[in-house]
């Protein structure tokens, strides 16, 4: 497809994109429940079309060379199929928030007030290697009531576009335009320029999920509002009043249950305090998981197994089995490296002192601050929203796992009885 080509291709789909939010914006509850529904079945339907194309984008990935982080993402394998299914019918299972009266006032003049929640309109999101994000999206969107663009990374392609036309099947058999949720048929790049660039004012949202230069690329260029994250250096952080084995416990499952994904811990910080007697068992954990340590001077004096860590390592997005490590004074430290080395995502603490648990989470400013829980709950499903498009790590409108309400905005409705200003 050429560059023209591609280009009045995308503007055909903002077009079409935003007919079918005019008619999701008055879809009732029970017919896009419905649909979601029926785009499960489908998805649990077409099992064998979807996990034959998902083995060729992985084999291809192999192929290429792609990091064991890439493929990991990639893959989707029985269990995680399954969990597509699941994640779609959850979703639907979900209270709608369009409607929602958000809160209500009445003037001295009587006039009514109300801010009730609606659709935001037409939602782009794009992303690389996951195809999970292709249903997750797809269902988030269409339960609050918003048309979806869908930009799949070149990695899962073969996987998503199955998906999508199962998704559609369903959308289709219960009555809602096809254009609710589209995908981009093409891996060319220009096509994300295109999106950027606001197809013609079609596009009211746009949400990248992907590594660093994706989404700094989406948040220097685009024309339409953005919400995401550039990167998940999440940190755990000892505290000399921890319970060691809880702490050990947490620390490997935060880094290394799945090492690809953004919730995944990659900084380890420890209290002085406690640095000689916690060291050695956190250490041989982390080791015994097969994770790479990259340490500080400090740590190194105790453990001279441990690499060293560069100034760049404290700031890097490992998304593989490496961690890096630094001594620290107490909470207080803990909370001025976060802000110097964090991007924001998802910080925690493991004590057993409710004070400097209260202080930790009071001053770390990130998206999602934990006590004694690992950094892998920063998932949408984990908080109850049955699925996210992504974690946000900005400040305006959303933070944390963006579900369902959150792609929602609202509007002012006031009711009166003839009133006039003066």
């Amino acid at each position: 497809m050429n560059t023209n080509g591609a280009t009045q291709l995308l503007l055909d789909m903002g077009a079409c994109a935003r007919n079918a939010a005019t008619a999701l914006r008055a879809a009732p509850t029970e017919v896009k429940n419905a649909a979601l529904l029926a785009a499960a079945d489908s998805i649990a339907a077409g099992r064998e079309e979807i996990l034959a194309a998902n083995a060729r984008d992985v084999a291809a990935a192999e192929k290429n060379g792609l990091s064991s982080a890439m493929i990991d993402r990639l893959r989707l394998d029985g269990g995680r199929f399954e969990d597509v299914v699941k994640a779609i019918r959850a979703v639907a299972a979900l209270p709608d928030p369009v409607g929602e009266i958000i809160e209500a006032w009445e003037r001295p003049n009587s006039l009514k007030i109300e801010r009730v929640r609606v659709p935001i309109g037409v939602i782009a999101i794009i992303y690389e290697s996951r195809p999970n994000v292709t249903t997750d999206a797809a269902a988030l969107c269409l339960k609050s009531g918003n048309a979806a663009i869908l930009r799949g990374g070149a990695e899962a392609f073969e996987t998503s576009k199955a998906l999508h036309r199962c998704f559609v099947e369903g959308v289709k058999a219960r009555g809602l335009p096809a254009g609710a949720v589209q995908f981009v048929p093409t891996t060319d790049r220009a096509a994300v320029g295109d999106i950027l660039g606001g197809l013609g004012g079609a596009i009211d949202l746009i949400i990248p999920r992907g590594g660093k230069s994706l989404v700094a690329r989406v948040q220097k260029e685009a024309r339409a509002p953005v919400l995401g994250h550039l990167e998940g250096v999440c940190h755990v952080y000892v505290d000399g009043a921890a319970d060691l084995e809880k702490a050990v416990a947490i620390v490997v499952n935060a880094k290394m249950r799945r090492t690809g994904v953004c919730g995944a811990a990659e900084s380890l910080l420890i209290d002085r305090a406690c640095l000689a007697s916690f060291w050695p068992k956190i250490a041989a954990a982390l080791r015994e998981a097969g994770c790479e340590i990259r340490a500080d001077a400090e740590i190194q004096k105790i453990d001279p197994a441990a690499k060293p860590a560069s100034e760049d390592d404290f700031r890097t997005e490992y998304l593989d089995a490496i961690i890096s490590a630094a001594a620290v004074d107490g909470v207080a430290g803990a909370v001025r490296h976060i802000a110097e080395y964090g991007t924001g995502h998802t910080d925690a603490i493991v004590t057993e002192d409710k004070a400097a648990a209260a202080w930790f989470l009071a001053h770390v400013d990130s998206a999602i601050v934990i006590h004694n829980a690992s950094t892998q709950f920063a998932d949408g499903g984990e908080f109850g929203l049955g699925a996210e498009i992504g974690i946000a790590t900005g400040r305006l409108h959303a933070r944390g796992p963006v579900g369902v309400r959150e792609l929602t905005t609202y509007k002012n409705v006031v009711r009166g009885d003839g009133q006039t200003r003066v």
